[in-house]
């Protein structure tokens, strides 16, 4: 029984130590793989429509994501290939903009389930055998419609479908190993988690379950319930801690099973060049300087479709009004617009006011910082640019909270201009769903050079927990 303790004690240190990496070092170059293929998907999606191929999808925007899921993939009529295939296409795609915004990518959040519907979604396509006699039928249809393409294409057509389609091919390889290999570590989380919640809770009885296997299946049949919340009885997992504990051959199962947890010092092999990581700080502040434009362009539009709202009600009585309030010197009344905020996370709607003038007062404002910011001889960026690492992590959160809360305004504002426009104003209504998509771009890339920076800080505390310095 001594023995099964200390083994358990140096595999929950393994496991700890090996998730730390994950979350720090393995996950963080998943998650950029997955945005590197969404740009490619989408470079593919944006041919693809413009030489009509496929048929955009007319309810892209309107489709709410909030787990990851596979498109279909079930058989369907030759000629539906441009609709069906264009709506597989695009869910694709917007799963992996999901994916690349919005998913957590950390061992705590990656459960064998959502690890699942990953490798589903990953098989969607197989780029790297994207063949027209290919058994998957998206796969399969895709092909077709690129050997179509490929017929009387232009040569850098060819060349920029040929480069997008390479770089998927490889990228998904890396995926695929990414995710086998993060599936057998999960594995291995579930067991660790069993023995620290079942086995070292204090109503398990050692002395019982540690007399025969079934024993042992019995005790832990008998608290897992009771701690293990809605986690799933993995009766495969559970059989695997049982014969690590009681097995024939254990001591070679657990010397194995500690091995293969065991971080490699080549696994971890980095560059050893001094790269200061405040650059990474620095190149995000000036990529978010980039929205400065984008507001501006947003501002012009919501005045012109606040004109055409102020048109449309302006009835005789209105125009009355007015008159009177003017004679008599009286403000003209707050114009306040309800608007339905959606969280991009959790999808639930909530009812918020946003009156116009201080709106469109703020958004002047905020629309003047960032340009100032985007020149790089701006005292102000001068200023930022001399503060200590902590000073600028700080500026750049604040400012990319401010730029999400923005975002999702500005959307609700679009929403609501094309909602409140009669029949004949509507063709008047600017919409902004181009520069509304540029602006998540611009706070995405901007972003990832924040986590790179915030990755490269912990990654650096990690290893040297592990022993596994940087110095030169």
């Amino acid at each position: 029984m001594a023995d099964s303790q200390d083994f358990s004690a140096q595999l929950i240190a393994a496991v700890e130590a090996k998730t730390q990496w994950y979350n720090t070092v393995k996950l963080p170059e998943l998650l950029e793989n997955y945005r590197l293929m969404h740009s490619c998907v989408k470079n593919l999606y944006d041919l693809l429509v413009k030489k009509s191929r496929i048929t955009k999808d007319p309810y892209k925007l309107e489709k709410k994501i909030s787990e990851v899921s596979a498109p279909e993939n079930t058989p369907f009529p030759e000629n539906e290939v441009s609709v069906v295939l264009g709506t597989r296409f695009s869910d694709y795609e917007s799963m992996l903009d999901f994916i690349s915004i919005y998913f957590s990518f950390s061992v705590a959040n990656m459960t064998l389930e959502r690890i699942k519907n990953l490798a589903a979604l990953n098989n969607s396509f197989l780029w790297d055998s994207l063949s027209t006699n290919s058994a998957n039928v998206n796969t399969r249809s895709l092909a077709k419609l690129i050997a179509e393409l490929r017929i009387g294409t232009d040569p850098m057509t060819a060349s920029a479908l040929n480069n997008e389609l390479s770089k998927n091919a490889k990228l998904i390889v890396s995926i695929n190993s990414d995710i086998k290999e993060l599936s057998e570590f999960q594995k291995e989380v579930y067991k660790v988690s069993v023995r620290k919640k079942v086995i070292d809770h204090k109503d398990f009885d050692r002395s019982a379950a540690f007399s025969s296997p079934q024993a042992e299946m019995q005790q832990i049949k008998k608290i897992f319930p009771l701690v293990m919340d809605k986690t799933p009885f993995y009766t495969a997992l559970i059989e695997e801690i049982i014969e690590e504990d009681q097995g024939q051959g254990k001591e070679e199962r657990r010397k194995f099973l500690l091995e293969k947890l065991q971080i490699q010092q080549s696994t971890v092999n980095r560059n050893t060049g001094k790269v200061d990581p405040r650059h990474l700080l620095l190149d995000a502040i000036h990529g978010l300087a980039a929205v400065g434009p984008q507001i501006n362009l947003m501002a012009d539009k919501l005045r012109e479709n606040h004109n055409v709202l102020v048109d449309q009600n302006n009835s005789r009585w209105q125009k009355f009004l007015r008159l009177l309030r003017k004679a008599f010197n009286i403000s003209e009344p707050e114009v306040e617009y309800q608007v339905y905020i959606t969280d991009p996370v959790t999808k639930t709607e909530r009812k918020e006011y946003i009156k116009y003038a201080v709106f469109m007062k703020n958004l002047t404002q905020i629309s003047q910082q960032y340009m100032l910011l985007s020149a790089k001889t701006n005292p102000i960026y001068k200023r930022i640019q001399s503060e200590a690492s902590p000073v600028i992590v700080d500026f750049l959160n604040k400012n990319f909270s401010q730029c999400q809360r923005l975002l999702l305004e500005l959307t609700a504002l679009d929403d609501f201009f094309k909602s409140a426009a009669s029949q004949s104003s509507l063709p008047k209504i600017k919409g902004m769903r181009m520069e509304l998509t540029t602006f998540k771009n611009i706070l995405v890339k901007a972003n990832q050079r924040r986590v790179e920076y915030l990755s490269s800080v912990e990654e650096d505390q990690q290893f040297r927990k592990l022993g596994i310095l940087n110095d030169e």
